[in-house]
């Protein structure tokens, strides 16, 4: 029988303890995508109940690199919290994650609320104070990223941390959907992409999530950072690497592991 609570609490006891468990979709085959979520809530519950705060969300499994690397076909959504949060410049700490991945994205700051149904790419722009390079540095507490939908979902979508650039633009001033992204690790090229691998545009990510929490009664709130998702694969991290993501007309961003 599946305990929501129960799980909800081995995945943050697993997050805190950096230590992995056997996926959820092995153990319980039967586990709906709703029950992730309410998974998914338990421990972020968990996580606000030790004075974390939400400062935001992503959006997961967007680009067809990753789908394929994961063998999940379809998009997620988790929380950002104020611990997650790496300063451009700042190194991480390996010893603070289990198993972690670099992706290069684009994130989004909210000047006004977004809450769907009906929200389109319109209302996106309307909503965003400004666009910026970043990486999110996922993590999985599911033992070697044996993961499916469910699994994903019950883990926050399976969010480490993220570090975003320190140059802000203005939506309007460039067409997400065709600017090409660099992706270097230890100054190796190592992937290339564009804003079209998110779902045809981070602008439609972005509106996907409005609108899949809006149907939960969850808006997007003003302040928000979104991430909108990947735009190329996803690249293990070990102590010592170096990456750097560029985007066209939004500049660089770049993260050290110690």
């Amino acid at each position: 029988m599946i305990s929501i609570e129960t799980l909800g609490d081995e995945l943050y006891t697993a997050l805190r303890d950096r230590q992995v468990v056997d996926p959820l979709s092995t153990r319980f085959p039967n586990i709906t995508i709703e029950q992730a979520y309410r998974i998914q809530e338990r421990m972020l519950q968990r996580r606000l109940q030790d004075g974390e705060r939400i400062v935001g969300k992503k959006i997961g499994v967007t680009s067809a690199a990753v789908m394929n690397m994961l063998g999940v076909h379809q998009p997620d959504f988790g929380y950002l919290t104020d611990a997650m949060i790496v300063n451009q410049g700042e190194s991480i700490d390996t010893s603070t994650l289990i198993q972690p991945k670099a992706e290069g994205e684009i994130a989004f700051l909210l000047k006004r609320d977004l809450m769907g149904p009906g929200v389109g790419v319109a209302d996106v722009l309307a909503a965003t104070e400004c666009v910026m390079p970043c990486f999110e540095i996922v993590d999985s507490r599911i033992r070697d990223w044996k993961i499916k939908i469910t699994d994903t979902v019950a883990d926050n979508a399976s969010c480490g941390v993220f570090v975003l650039g320190d140059r802000a633009v203005s939506p309007l001033a460039l067409d997400l959907q065709t600017c090409g992204m660099v992706l270097e690790k230890n100054g190796e090229v190592v992937a290339t992409g564009a804003g079209a691998a998110a779902l045809g545009s981070p602008l439609n990510s972005v509106a996907w999530l409005a609108n899949t929490m809006g149907r939960l009664g969850i808006p997007l709130k003003a302040g928000d950072v979104i991430l909108s998702g990947a735009l190329a694969a996803m690249f293990p991290a070990a102590k010592g690497d170096f990456f750097r993501v560029s985007i066209g007309g939004l500049g660089e961003c770049s993260v050290r592991f110690n």
